[in-house]
């Protein structure tokens, strides 16, 4: 259940995106992490609300939640889930405390798979998720996003995750959908609206 959530909390990041994409050519991916890395230095506090929906082989309708995303640099990160169910994730000092419908408990992240899925959602915040060694990145292009597409090179984060789209709309440094691939073929699509940036988030929001 933690796997799944935290995975799908990431991944954490909306419905398949259809759009015509081409790749970058090397000059134009170069110029795209250059602006989103310089932009994303500038981000002290991200908030935003989002849908997410979950397909799984065995299920016959899709699993659609929403909640509201908080993140605070340089670590701390809230995934809270309103509809259909109250669920929290907070990801704070390499631990990861999860709230379950009252039930509370927490699982030490240092060293696991989290950590890696934790670092690449706040890496996407300040630029520093395309330098992460876990991963191989490709960037491509449509007529409104950047995307940039994350393939784990580890044994251990290929029993969980295929493949990571994060998507910027044209000239914005801040992801706007993110969609997962598991290793099992299950996909998770998350986007975002109501984006906030730098601005002031109250501490009960990474508290459970």
């Amino acid at each position: 259940m933690i796997k799944n959530t935290a995975l799908g909390a990431f991944l954490l990041i909306s419905s398949f995106f259809f759009a015509q994409n081409t790749a970058m050519s090397g000059a134009e991916a170069k110029a795209f992490v250059s602006q989103v890395s310089s932009e994303a230095k500038e981000i002290k506090t991200l908030q935003a609300d989002f849908t997410q929906t979950k397909k799984m082989d065995f299920l016959d309708k899709s699993i659609i939640t929403s909640g509201r995303m908080s993140l605070k640099t340089p670590n701390t990160l809230s995934w809270k889930y309103t509809k259909p169910y109250q669920y929290g994730i907070v990801f704070k000092d390499n631990k990861i405390f999860i709230n379950d419908q009252g039930k509370k408990s927490s699982v030490d992240a240092k060293s696991k798979t989290f950590e890696k899925i934790n670092k690449l959602i706040v890496g996407s915040s300040n630029g520093q998720m395309f330098n992460d060694p876990e991963f191989s990145v490709s960037y491509f292009k449509n007529a409104t996003s950047n995307i940039a597409k994350f393939t784990p090179k580890t044994a251990q984060l290929l029993k969980y995750i295929k493949q990571i789209e994060l998507h910027f709309p044209k000239n914005q440094a801040t992801v706007s959908q993110v969609n997962m691939t598991e290793a099992s073929g299950d996909t998770t699509n998350i986007i975002f609206k109501n984006t906030k940036i730098n601005a002031p988030i109250a501490a009960s929001e990474f508290s459970l």
